[in-house]
């Protein structure tokens, strides 16, 4: 398996979800067990060098590789929300989307102070989400170990906006 097998699975849906935009979609690859393998290997490899102590993902397709990563690092898993799916005492937090705005939520109680953790999620593009996921992190008193990403889309240098590491499998 190589990651050119990974590039020609992805389909691109052009004026999704709004004008304007183009849609990464990776529903093709979720077909194929091999690649969805290949992908959690290869991303658990360069997070495992990020030394973390936890993986968190924004629903939902972030679940679909941070679980899995998780898993084959033996770490803990916590799941970041839309607004409204948590119980519990919750730190909230606001962004804007390319298309919209949205809040994403995390129990207070789900990370712990003085964890390493890394952000894991299938794209990223603006990163205003992946912004807003590191200051609920911080709300947690937790370091932000670093970003893996399946794929980044637009031709940013993420580690000046974003804190740790960085990593994205695909840059198209």
């Amino acid at each position: 398996m190589k990651i050119e097998n990974i590039i020609e699975s992805i389909k691109d849906f052009n004026d999704f979800p709004t004008k304007g935009t183009v849609f990464k979609d990776i529903s093709p690859i979720l077909k194929d067990p091999n690649k969805i393998k290949f992908i959690i290997k290869e991303m658990a490899k360069t997070i495992k060098l990020m030394n973390p102590d936890l993986i968190v993902a924004p629903d939902a397709r972030g679940f679909i590789f941070g679980l899995p990563i998780a898993l084959e690092l033996n770490l803990p898993f916590v799941m970041i929300r839309k607004k409204g799916k948590l119980p519990g005492e919750l730190y909230s937090e606001d962004y804007e989307l390319e298309y919209g705005k949205a809040t994403i939520q995390i129990q207070k109680d789900s990370i712990g102070e003085g964890k390493r953790v890394v952000i894991v999620d299938d794209v990223i593009a603006t990163g205003g989400t992946s912004k807003a996921m590191e200051k609920l992190i911080k709300k947690s008193n937790s370091i932000i170990a670093g970003h893996a990403y399946l794929m980044s889309i637009l031709n940013i240098d993420y580690k000046e906006i974003l804190e740790g590491e960085f990593y994205s499998m695909i840059k198209i």
